[in-house]
């Protein structure tokens, strides 16, 4: 027999199943679980990738440490504007807001009227907030 918890709630008649309290309590401990392993990983792996580009190599009984190389396909805009033109590259693309902003820091642009360009969309997502605070 099964001994997972929430499996025994399936299963015996007299457990009442989560309220949305303890489904919250829960959720909110795996994000937080799950962020402080994620940075944890992240800075572990820029520590090792150095090293590994150092020349070194790292081992366990289970695992060898390698660096995979990738390759993106970007279009340069400049290119791209040169070869299918204004209206086509107008269509495709994107502005990059912290390098807009950055740009705007620096002097290149004017920060107000790029602040008059600002367009806010509404984005729903779940987010913990901490008590207290």
């Amino acid at each position: 027999m099964d001994s997972h918890p929430s499996h025994a709630a399936d299963t015996d008649p007299h457990t009442e199943p989560p309220g949305l309290h303890e489904l919250f309590d829960r959720y909110a401990t795996l994000r937080d679980t799950i962020q402080g392993l994620e940075a944890e990983r992240e800075e572990l792996g820029a520590v090792i990738k150095a090293a590994l580009l150092g020349g070194q190599s790292a081992e366990t009984d289970i695992y060898r440490a390698a660096l995979k190389r990738s390759r993106r396909l970007e279009y340069p805009v400049a290119r791209f504007r040169e070869v299918f033109g204004d209206a086509a590259t107008l269509e495709v693309a994107s502005i990059d807001k912290k390098k807009a902003e950055a740009l705007a820091k620096a002097g290149d642009l004017d920060p107000e009227q790029l602040q008059a360009l600002a367009e806010v969309k509404e984005v729903v997502s779940l987010v913990l907030m901490q008590k207290g605070s």
